[in-house]
């Protein structure tokens, strides 16, 4: 059968995103530009203490002020159900952990300040909140522990008092027995202790909500912005309704950024979709900026302690890992997967005979922490790189020479961890190679001499990663042939700003032979899409691409079969271009149009292409900064990637995916910051106290590629969403403690590396 080649299209083409022609000309529709007839506005009334018991007062006088059509507190609503936790860890002693109960509004007791309590629904936003200031709350104060350190210490606060502790649950991985022999026999044994700071999500769109019912048929309709809205229906309607999935419709407009926080249910949906039921009218919730920062589920928050044995020549023999993960007030959505996710990856890239990573989910009067842009990885990686580093100075070793007696070969692939991770392709040391040559490590001193006659202190640093996204599944794709000669995708992945329609649409143009103005997506309803996973872990493009090709496939073939008949010609003579099909040689064609008018029925190819085993890109970051000892301020002056993603689909838009992740990163390593005071109050609880990186403290980041192909994706894609963000943060930080210890001989600082504490390292060194 003859290929069609669309030559502007097509894997690997670098076409320019379609969807943003609206997006930067404001023509984008995101949940807050919806306005439904009647729509009513709600207001949620939180908790402004970490811990207390409370009692609310008389709600007579709120529910009688001007415009309010109701208030809801949790005595209102004592049908439904619990937010889920959907991961349960089988623990060390072989027992499932528990799960303390978390209603949709608080009864009793508050566990964090921002801890949702009444909701207040009037005719604007300005009455329901003015409603809202007549509710009385009456607290009982209770001590509170805040610091993720301090959960376990003797005598401190418990957030769940029943339980005895703040446990929420012990894992342990690897081989103790192994791993303490190797310790006992180790020529060195490297030590490092870190912390990997708690952040806020900060996406640009914050969350909302419209909720509707519709008497008549018995069914809601929840708009709302989210990450996939076949999970989001299964579990309001299963968990926290009650209803049959069939009830309840999500539909997901334009998403201003996602990076797994919108991922979740939050309590917010369930009960403006309870309110709008019994007001009959539409309810529309919209969440500012700083209930953002107090409501939404945060990201990191480990401290960890991690040794490296290592023999003589500074090859390693074992590892072994002591982890405290916050899991905040609640055990939220996906909570405990997070940590459990990364301590899968605990030996990265490296052969190592032995290990063995022993974790403690903790509890804190805090908001609950869940997945944020790489879930577990970046916390992975930045431990094992920041451990080699300094594995590598105790040696007197270079950074990339330990790496490379280390590094599983490609002579040893595919490998499979002790983690149970099977790593298929890959060729690590020439990845890092490439960096080094093309970053000029080797001319780095000469450069660092110069920036010290400048007295500045400069500082290399690099790290190389490996992660595991694009998990075993499947997604289903549908390519639909329009009267009018058009194609529509529909699938159930959704994008938040990766270019879906692009990705996709290269490739069913490329198939069919038309632009990709010609091809509309259809994702983000639920009542139009059959079913889908979301996007979440890299996953849409290695496991929805695959499927849409697939579909495409099969439609060609369908319409390969009608022109056939049509033109009196064999299959094998047929191209698509422009949009017919023609004849190869000749003028003979029939359209795209003329053949979906000769059918009583739409014309569509459905395929699932399903996945057995996850992908595992990798590669190496090398940062190069320098540090002002007078201000503290850091300033990146190089940065280089090379990557292994297997088959690039759009060079164009990966390389949008990777800087946008390097971006996430370096805003944790330098300045995000996430501060509660002792009573649990949130210091930084707006963009006056939370510094998000800006466009001046991001240099020019090379980027390049040196891909060996999947063996476990069916287009040899491996995902890359998430992986600038799990290289670049050791990277960052290895490049700072570089240049500290080279310039004031300090011994470590850890995330974020601000101004101020940057100054106080180098003075405290001084002195």
């Amino acid at each position: 059968m003859n290929e069609t080649v669309h030559a502007k299209f097509g894997m690997g083409a670098p076409v320019r995103r379609k969807e943003d022609d609206a997006l930067v000309t404001g023509n984008g529709r995101y949940t807050d530009d919806l306005a439904p007839d009647g729509a009513l506005r709600a207001f949620v009334l939180r908790s402004t203490m970490a811990h207390a018991r409370i009692a609310l007062g008389p709600l007579d006088d709120a529910r009688a002020a001007p415009g309010v059509a109701m208030v809801m507190s949790a005595a209102d609503i004592p049908d439904l159900g619990l937010m889920p936790t959907k991961v349960v860890l089988t623990q060390t002693d072989g027992s499932r952990h528990a799960v303390p109960p978390r209603p949709v509004l608080a009864t009793d007791t508050v566990r964090h300040v921002g801890e949702p309590v009444v909701l207040v629904v009037a005719d604007t936003l300005a009455n329901a909140k003015s409603a809202a200031e007549l509710i009385e709350i009456d607290y009982e104060p209770l001590d509170a522990v805040v610091e993720t350190g301090d959960a376990l210490k003797p005598g401190a606060p418990l957030v769940w008092p029943e339980t005895g502790t703040n446990v929420a649950f012990n894992y342990e991985i690897g081989d103790a027995g192994a791993t303490a022999a190797a310790f006992d026999k180790a020529h060195h044994v490297t030590r490092i202790e870190i912390v990997n700071n708690r952040l806020v999500c900060n996406y640009m769109e914050p969350r909302g909500c419209i909720a509707e019912f519709d008497p008549e048929t018995g069914r809601y309709t929840l708009t709302a912005g989210t990450q996939g809205g076949h999970g989001m229906r299964d579990i309001i309607a299963g968990d926290i309704l009650g209803i049959g999935k069939d009830r309840l419709r999500v539909v997901t407009p334009d998403v201003g950024g996602g990076f797994g926080t919108k991922n979740f249910v939050y309590p917010e949906y369930p009960v403006c979709l309870v309110a709008a039921e019994r007001l009959g009218r539409p309810v529309k919730w919209i969440c500012d900026r700083t209930e953002h920062f107090l409501a939404d589920a945060h990201g990191r928050d480990n401290l960890a302690v991690a040794e490296m044995a290592l023999d003589a020549d500074g090859r390693f023999l074992a590892m072994r890992v002591d982890l405290i993960a916050a899991m905040g007030a609640y055990l939220h959505q996906y909570g405990p997967f997070i940590p459990f996710l990364g301590l899968s990856m605990t030996t990265g890239l490296y052969d190592i005979p032995a290990m063995h990573a022993a974790m403690k989910g903790v509890f804190t009067h805090t908001v609950p922490t869940d997945a944020y842009r790489g879930a577990g990885r970046p916390e992975a990686a930045y431990l094992l790189e920041r451990l080699v580093d300094k594995a590598a100075a105790d040696m007197d070793l270079a950074p990339a020479e330990i790496r490379r007696r280390n590094f599983i070969t490609p002579e040893q692939l595919p490998y499979t961890t002790h983690t149970g991770r099977m790593y298929d392709t890959g060729e690590f040391a020439a990845h890092m190679d490439k960096a080094l040559a093309d970053a000029d490590w080797d001319g780095f001193e000469a450069r660092a001499a110069a920036s010290a006659e400048r007295g500045k202190y400069r500082g290399i640093g690099m790290a190389t990663y490996i992660e595991a996204c694009a998990f075993a599944g499947s997604e289903e794709a549908t390519v639909e042939l329009g009267g009018d000669g058009s194609l529509t995708l529909l699938i159930g992945t959704q994008t938040n700003g990766q270019g879906h329609a692009t990705a996709y649409g290269q490739i069913i143009a490329e198939q069919f032979g038309v632009d990709l103005d010609r091809i509309t997506m259809i994702q983000g309803d639920t009542d139009r899409v059959r079913k889908g996973g979301g996007t979440g872990g890299s996953r849409s493009i290695p496991i929805g691409l695959p499927s849409v090709l697939e579909a495409s496939k099969a439609l060609v073939k369908k319409v390969k079969d009608l022109a056939a008949d049509k033109l009196e010609a064999g299959v094998e003579d047929l191209e698509l271009a422009e949009g017919s099909v023609r004849v190869v040689g000749t003028d003979r064609a029939i359209t795209l149009a003329e053949i979906a008018a000769a059918v009583p029925e739409p014309l569509s190819g459905r395929e699932e292409v399903k996945q057995a085993e996850a992908t595992y890109p990798n590669g190496t970051h090398v940062c190069e900064l320098e540090v002002d000892p007078d201000t503290g301020d850091i300033e990146l002056v190089g940065y280089l990637i090379v990557d292994d993603f297997g088959v690039t689909v759009n060079p164009m838009l990966l390389a949008g995916q990777v800087h946008g992740g390097v971006v996430q990163a370096i805003g944790q390593a330098l300045m995000e910051h996430t501060v509660y005071d002792s009573d649990g109050q949130l210091l930084t609880a707006s963009f006056l106290d939370y510094r998000m990186p800006r466009a001046a403290d991001i240099p020019d980041i090379r980027f390049e590629t040196r891909n060996v192909p999947s063996t476990t994706n069916a287009l040899g894609i491996k995902g890359a969403g998430e992986a600038g963000t799990i290289g670049a943060a050791p990277a960052v930080m290895n490049a700072v403690n570089d240049a500290l210890r080279r310039g004031a001989g300090v011994a470590q600082i850890e995330m974020p590396a601000t101004p101020s504490r940057v100054w106080d390292a180098i003075a405290a060194a001084r002195s």
